[in-house]
């Protein structure tokens, strides 16, 4: 068995289990790492298992008798894929784990700034319903899917995914991927909703920026689930403070957790926006599917296989 190492695992929460690891690596656990303690707690290891730190030249430098290095999500722009392909270490990722988690998100942060049922259960759990003597509450005004534009940026099995349910809400779907789809001018031009589902890399970094959110149309609601970085966050806080978005859904920033000093801290009380601290590829199903993963792919590793190698 290889010598694993878990660097941050309170990154997957404490309800999973991690016997698949187990069965297959000798398994050392870190619930967190400070950037400073990396080169130390990996130095004897074959195995290196992470989420959400960033592994460069600088710390993996100390890591000898490295193999493997496995991210726990579907991204893998937090490694130093050079450094690796210089060193000879591969690198796995984890493909498909959490689509239907993420794209049950994106929905439901759609149908939250579409409809703003939580303010609506606010006011009558304040017993402003029972006061007024009034049937109904009607005020802010939603209006039905069926009919909209849903523009989505990224149609990879996630995009796709979401791509479905729009079609299922009686939305005309419109798709942008690197490969073909609709043109990004049109789909910025004409959706009534937008999310993004498109990694990060250097053709995708600020991809949606001023320029792109003025081609919008006025009062969209725009969701990004995929890396904070694919926008200009700062341009995303002022469209909103201008009034150009009906609505902005946000569970991934460029900085994890985001300092008060972020564009969006300024506005996390903005009453159209709806900011979630990237949870939406995590529902507990998602998150053991994805240790199992790792596992396999640990496994592959070790029988000489490619299982979700990550091309170098």
């Amino acid at each position: 068995m290889l010598e694993t190492v878990i660097l941050d695992a309170a990154t997957l929460g404490e309800d999973i289990s991690f016997a698949p690891l187990e069965a297959v690596a000798r398994l050392t656990v870190h619930k967190l790492t400070d950037r400073e303690q990396i080169p130390e707690r990996i130095r004897r290891a074959q195995v290196v298992i992470t989420n959400k730190l960033r592994l460069d030249g600088q710390v993996l430098a100390a890591a000898k008798d490295l193999k493997l290095i496995c991210v726990t999500a579907t991204g893998f722009d937090n490694i130093d894929l050079g450094y690796c392909r210089s060193r000879g270490i591969a690198v796995c990722n984890v493909r498909g784990y959490s689509t239907d988690s993420v794209a049950q998100v994106t929905v439901g942060m759609v149908l939250e700034l579409t409809m703003g049922l939580a303010e609506r259960h606010r006011y009558v759990r304040s017993g402003a319903y029972t006061a007024s003597g009034v049937a109904n509450q009607l005020a802010p005004v939603f209006h039905e899917l069926a009919g909209k534009t849903w523009g989505i940026l990224g149609a990879g099995n996630i995009g796709s995914r979401v791509a479905a349910v729009a079609e299922a809400f009686g939305c005309r779907v419109l798709t942008h991927r690197r490969s073909g789809g609709c043109p990004l001018e049109r789909l910025l031009a004409e959706s009534d909703i937008l999310t993004i589902h498109t990694p990060l890399n250097d053709s995708t970094r600020g991809l949606i920026g001023r320029e792109e959110i003025a081609r919008m149309k006025p009062g969209v609601i725009l969701v990004n689930v995929a890396r904070g970085a694919v926008t200009d966050e700062a341009a995303l806080a002022d469209a909103l403070r201008e009034g150009r978005l009906g609505g902005l859904g946000v569970d991934v920033y460029s900085q994890e957790p985001f300092p008060e000093d972020h564009p969006l801290y300024a506005v996390r009380e903005h009453p159209n926006i709806l900011l979630t601290p990237h949870m939406a590829w995590a529902a507990a199903e998602a998150r053991q599917r994805c240790i199992d993963e790792i596992g396999e792919n640990i496994s592959a590793f070790l029988e000489g296989g490619q299982r979700n190698r990550v091309d170098l």
